[in-house]
């Protein structure tokens, strides 16, 4: 049963990058106070941008903005969210 071990990491890092990352990205972007609209007032967003000042087309604010709105959303994030529940899900197995 040791292979199954990685196997269980990898598919957990398959199924969070192309399932979960798209589905939970806008909806977590939206209780931070993006959204489709722009920063709403009084939120963690507006906070940010009002500390930023004039935001640089490229920072990750402005991604976060973008994703926000309805666009694509990158391949870092899907990388990023497909590698966290690789971990997760190979500590898990290695718990169980």
């Amino acid at each position: 049963m040791v292979g199954f071990v990685p196997l269980a990491g990898i598919g957990a890092g398959i199924i969070g990058a192309t399932v979960l990352t798209p589905l939970l990205t806008v909806p977590v972007l939206n209780v931070i106070g993006f959204s489709a609209a722009g920063p709403v007032a009084g939120t963690l967003a507006a906070g940010i941008q009002s500390g930023i000042g004039n935001v640089a087309a490229s920072s990750l604010f402005a991604s976060a903005q973008a994703i926000a709105t309805g666009a694509a959303i990158p391949v870092l994030a899907q990388v990023i969210g497909g590698t966290r529940t690789g971990v997760v899900g190979m500590a898990l197995a290695f718990v169980m």
